[in-house]
């Protein structure tokens, strides 16, 4: 695949003959809530303008893009992994997994996937993993548009649940907000226990009680 300028989105048909799906995820730095995928296999006849890293967007475009993307794509998925199997696997695995689940959930077979980042998840078909790839293949930026609003969108959720914990300003990042509400409040059922956040403040609360 030829080397793309920075900022800018390599050709769809880089892969011609291909039924290629673009594969990202979102959400492995917070300390609470599930990790996040999506695959998209974009149609090269409906071509949808303004798509890149889903970080770089505001949240209006973001959620603007991910409402053409279902209408124009030629087929996507969204999963995920809860908390207690990022605790489980960690949470690269946990991202493989997601990723993996979503690939499965398209209503098109893909024949390949393109992964954002280094790693590509163990799947039954081939896999590209390149490095940025939400911000040079456009299937990628459309997958972590869809995986970013279908994370943001569930931390609202968590929020009407947990509203003490502040998840509609920081959706579950280790902000100072964040990390001060655990102190005051403690771990409730959605936070990672294998964070370090996470896990010192329950290994100090397990030590008072001793």
């Amino acid at each position: 695949m030829p080397k793309a300028a920075p900022h800018t989105l390599a050709l769809f048909d880089d892969h011609t003959g291909e039924i290629l799906c673009g594969v990202d995820e979102a959400g492995r730095g917070p300390l609470a809530g599930p990790v996040f995928a999506a695959a998209v296999i974009l149609d090269p006849a409906r071509p949808i303008k303004g798509l890149r890293d889903s970080k770089k967007l505001s949240e209006a475009a973001r959620d603007s893009l991910a409402l053409e993307i279902k209408e124009s794509a030629l087929a996507w998925a969204i999963a995920s992994c809860n908390e207690q199997e990022i605790d489980e696997l960690n949470i690269l695995h946990a991202s493989m997994l997601a990723m993996r689940r979503a690939v499965e959930a398209l209503s098109t077979p893909p024949t390949l996937a393109l992964i954002d980042g280094n790693r590509c998840p163990v799947m039954s078909i081939r896999c590209e993993a390149i490095v940025k790839g939400d911000d040079k293949v456009p299937a990628i930026s459309a997958a972590s548009i869809l995986a970013k609003t279908a994370r943001d969108a569930a931390l609202m959720v968590l929020h009407d649940t947990y509203p003490h914990y502040g998840f509609d300003r920081h959706k579950g990042y280790p902000t100072p907000l964040h990390l001060e509400m655990l102190r005051l409040h403690g771990v409730s059922p959605v936070h990672r226990r294998s964070y370090a956040p996470v896990r010192a403040l329950l290994s100090s609360q397990a030590a008072r009680m001793a």
